[in-house]
């Protein structure tokens, strides 16, 4: 019986670490298909609003005179104008009714309300907070219509407007969260993929969780296998630790991209794919 159970056990062992793998995989595999269904859902709601993709809900304020915010905001504290809506679900809702399409499959755990909060749009109220308009901050990093400051290039970052947008504006629409100094993680790693030996960043009532691991923008960078999609419609995937596939990015503290928030209190530095900007 001993001997038996030995067996077992070596099997296991051995079997473990094929099995952790490929459900990393396959995990992989659904992240790639929910960000090429967001890029199909935009291109099919540009196609129903003349070649424009919906406003980012990414911001604080009203009118012109608003902040820049995360960029995994999914629906913001409270519509900027009576036109813009406070939700990313109210323009994409009827494209993508499933809201599991719009988040990390390889985050800590799922939004307790994520497919409630979607389907309320712009009428979301966490149940477990006072009667308010609740934000809400999701897992992916969002960039059509949004504009941030490029740290190393002291220039702006400018998201499509629609499939068609050219010139200075980048193609990018969608990536996993990898960024660095979030106010929940201070003077570490953050991401919706997990870190090798990574710790978890609660979720709270307002904000998703994910995966931290500590570490120093001057020493070597946590390696994950990350993913994007552009306006074509293609999904590439890209690595945390290389320099050259990577490039910093910080939330604007003003509409037009400058100057960025003050380090630890607009986010940190959100990273995003190299071949994005250049």
């Amino acid at each position: 019986m001993l001997v038996v159970i030995s067996i077992v056990s070596a099997l296991l062992a051995i079997g473990a670490p094929a099995l952790n793998l490929a459900r990393r995989q396959a995990r992989g595999l659904i992240g790639m298909r929910n960000q090429r269904e967001i890029a199909t859902a935009l291109n099919l709601f540009a196609m129903d609003n003349r070649d424009r993709y919906p406003d980012s809900v990414a911001t604080i304020g009203f009118d012109d005179s608003f902040s820049w915010t995360d960029p995994t905001k999914m629906i913001g504290i409270r519509k900027r104008t009576p036109q813009v809506h406070r939700a990313m679900s109210a323009y994409l809702g009827s494209y993508i009714p499933d809201a599991k399409t719009v988040f990390c499959p390889s985050a800590p755990q799922e939004y307790k309300y994520l497919q409630e909060a979607w389907d309320a749009g712009d009428d979301w109220d966490n149940p477990d907070t006072s009667p308010r308009s609740d934000p809400f901050t999701g897992t992916y990093c969002f960039y059509w219509n949004y504009t941030g400051y490029l740290a190393e290039t002291d220039s702006i970052f400018r998201g499509p407007t629609g499939p068609a947008s050219m010139g200075r504006y980048s193609q990018l629409l969608v990536t996993d969260y990898f960024g660095y100094d979030h106010w929940r993680s201070p003077g570490a790693f953050g991401s919706c993929e997990k870190f090798a030996g990574g710790d978890i960043v609660p979720e709270t009532q307002l904000l998703s969780s994910y995966w931290t691991t500590d570490g120093d923008l001057n020493g070597a960078m946590p390696e994950i296998k990350l993913r994007a999609a552009y306006t074509d419609g293609h999904v590439a995937t890209y690595f945390s630790s290389a320099a050259a596939e990577v490039t910093p990015m910080k939330v604007s503290f003003e509409p037009e991209g400058t100057p960025p928030y003050p380090d630890s209190t607009g986010g940190g530095i959100f990273f995003i794919p190299r071949d994005a900007v250049e």
